[in-house]
C-alpha cells in the first residue's frame, strides 16, 4: 500500500510502498478515504514529539472498515467511520470512569504507530473508540472533524463551559483556532481572534469572528489589554490554540475575573512551562485547565452542533497523498494560505 513515510526527525517524508499491516484481537483496519494534516504531524516529524521510527503520521481520518480482529463485536467490516486521536484501551479504570482521552494506555494512530497519511491504517480497542460517521458529512468534512474540532469543542463546552452571550479569546488562528470560533459562534458566544498573520485574521473575520486582534509585535501584556479593551473587561474563556508560551500568558491575562484559561495548544521541549501570573489566578479565581482530545462516546454531541455549520469553510486545501509531503513540512512555515489542509486518498497520483 501506498504511504508518506519519514525515517528519521526531520528528514524529507517521502510517499513509498510498505506492506498492508495485519489485525490483531481487538482492532480493526481501515482503508483511508481521507485524512487532516495536523500541525502535531508536524511535531513528530522534526523530534518535538518522539515517534517511533521509520513512522507514517495522521491521525484525522475516516474511512471504511476493511478487516476486523478477533474480539471485535460492533464492527463487521464495511462502516465508516473515525476515531478519536487518543484511543483509550477500554478496560483501565480511567476509562471504565468515562475519560479515555487520558487513558494511561492510550493509542495514537500517527503517534504510537503508524497514522492515516496511508491507504490503509490499524485502529486499536475498535469497539471502544470507533465513531459512525453520518451520511451527511462528507469524507473531507468528516476529516475536518479530527483531532482540532475535537479539541477545540471539549476545550469550550467541558473546560470552558461557554455559554451564550459570553465572550471566548481564541489565541492562535489556525485549525484548533478556527475550529473554536464556529463551535463558540454557534453556542451563541462571541469570538475576539488573536494571531500575528494578517491572512490568519482574514479568515477568522470570513467566519465570524467579532473582533480581532493583530499581535505581531506585541507583548503578551499588550495582546491582553487589546482583548479586555475588545471585550469591554476580558474574555470569560481564553483559549490556547496555538501552543506558545507568550499566547498562554496573553490568554491568562486577558481574562475576566473568574474566568477560565484552556490550554488546547501542546507546549513541548523548553515551552512546556510556561511563566503564567499565579499571584492573578488566585486573586481572581481564575481556573486553567489543559484539554486532551474527546473521548467516542462525546462525538455524538459534537456531530450534532456540526451538523449545524459549513465544515467545509473550514478547510483550505484538499490535495491527494503524492501532495502530501510538501504539506507536512509546510506545517512550520507562517501562515499563507488559511484553513486546514485535507488529503484526499480518492485523488489519483501522477502517472
Amino acid at each position: 500500500m501506498r504511504a508518506v513515510v519519514h525515517d528519521a526527525p526531520g528528514l524529507e517524508p517521502e510517499v513509498r510502498e510498505i506492506p498492508v499491516p495485519s489485525v490483531p484481537p481487538g482492532a480493526v483496519r481501515v482503508a483511508v478515504t481521507a485524512t487532516g494534516v495536523c500541525r502535531s504531524d508536524w511535531h513528530a516529524w522534526v523530534g518535538h514529539d518522539p515517534v517511533p521510527m521509520p513512522h507514517v503520521p495522521g491521525h484525522e481520518l475516516v474511512g471504511l472498515v476493511e478487516a476486523v480482529g478477533e474480539g471485535v463485536r460492533r464492527w463487521h467490516g464495511g462502516e465508516r467511520v473515525t476515531v478519536p486521536f487518543v484511543c483509550g484501551c477500554g478496560v483501565c479504570e480511567t476509562c471504565v470512569e468515562g475519560d479515555p482521552q487520558v487513558c494511561p494506555h492510550q493509542t495514537q494512530p500517527g503517534f504510537t504507530h503508524d497514522g492515516s497519511f496511508a491507504e490503509r491504517v490499524l485502529l486499536h480497542a475498535a469497539d471502544t473508540n470507533l465513531v459512525v460517521v453520518p451520511e451527511t458529512l462528507d469524507d473531507v468534512e468528516a476529516a475536518a472533524l479530527g483531532c482540532r474540532f475535537a479539541t477545540a469543542y471539549r476545550a469550550l463546552t467541558t473546560h470552558g463551559a461557554l455559554r451564550a452571550g459570553q465572550w471566548v479569546a481564541v489565541h492562535g488562528a489556525g485549525g484548533v483556532g478556527t475550529s473554536a470560533l464556529v463551535i463558540a459562534r454557534a453556542l451563541g458566544a462571541r469570538v475576539v481572534a488573536v494571531d500575528t498573520a494578517e491572512a490568519a485574521l482574514s479568515h477568522a473575520r470570513r467566519l465570524g469572528a467579532d473582533a480581532v486582534v493583530p499581535a505581531a509585535g506585541l507583548t503578551p501584556t499588550q495582546v491582553a489589554d487589546a482583548v479586555i479593551e475588545a471585550t469591554g473587561g476580558g474574555a470569560h474563556v481564553g483559549i490556547d490554540a496555538i501552543g506558545h508560551p507568550r499566547a498562554a500568558l496573553a490568554s491568562v491575562l486577558g481574562l475576566r475575573r473568574r474566568g477560565r484559561h484552556v490550554q488546547a495548544g501542546l507546549l513541548l521541549g523548553d515551552a512546556s512551562t510556561p511563566a503564567l501570573p499565579m499571584d492573578r489566578v488566585v486573586a481572581w479565581e481564575l481556573s486553567i485547565h489543559g484539554t486532551h482530545g474527546l473521548a467516542a462516546a462525546d462525538y455524538p454531541a459534537m456531530l450534532d452542533l456540526a451538523a449545524r455549520l459549513d465544515l467545509r469553510a473550514l478547510v483550505g486545501r484538499v490535495i491527494g497523498l503524492t501532495d502530501a509531503p510538501a504539506a507536512l513540512v509546510a506545517m512550520g512555515e507562517p501562515v499563507t494560505e488559511p484553513g486546514m489542509t485535507v488529503i484526499d486518498l480518492r485523488i489519483p497520483s501522477p502517472s
